[in-house]
């Protein structure tokens, strides 16, 4: 098990770029960027909960998550979780199913993950957004927001899955959050 510790903004374009040029100039490494769809599962063991799974699929493999938010009242939230790369998603799937939980929420991102000092700082856009997110200690992140001349950026308190579950379409049952296919 670890603690997952981060900060989440939401920004604009122009505070992205910012954010891109400030960490390139103060020597961060970009890791890579990834096209992820995510499938949060939900059924009566989780429901009322503050715990999810989810599979993440990418070109570079796939994700078992179980998350548990540690309520605090603190822009830096702390979520239990527990990892574990899988070789079939779609098995996955079906064990999860076959347990009584079924897809709830789909939403597709682009990351970009940069790693910078103590911290992992993550660009996502998702259908709704643009967001950044730094995980490490919070004494890092303070740091890091610093740096990066983030201090005033718009805190974002709320998880991907309810955000999706705000600005998604219901589609089957299940909500979702994908990006239009360009021809």
């Amino acid at each position: 098990m670890s603690i997952e510790i981060e900060k989440k903004y939401c920004v604009n374009a122009e505070q992205t770029a910012a954010v891109i040029v400030a960490l390139k100039e103060d020597g961060a490494v970009l890791v890579g960027n990834v096209d992820e769809v995510n499938v949060i599962y939900g059924g009566p063991t989780l429901d009322g909960s503050a715990a999810i799974i989810r599979i993440r699929k990418t070109s570079d493999g796939s994700v078992l998550t179980y998350k548990r938010r540690i309520e605090n009242d603190h822009a830096v939230k702390k979520q239990i979780e527990y990892e574990s790369a899988i070789s079939d998603p779609d098995e996955v799937a079906s064990i999860l199913v076959g347990l009584g939980l079924v897809p709830r929420l789909i939403y597709e991102k682009r990351r970009q993950t940069w790693k910078y000092g103590e911290v992992e700082v993550v660009i996502d856009e998702l259908p709704f957004g643009l967001y950044i997110e730094i995980e490490g200690s919070i004494l890092a992140i303070e740091e890091a927001e610093m740096r990066l001349g983030m201090e005033n950026f718009e805190v974002e308190n709320e998880t991907y899955p309810r955000l999706t579950a705000t600005f998604g379409n219901l589609a089957g049952g299940v909500i979702e959050s994908r990006f239009v296919a360009s021809d």
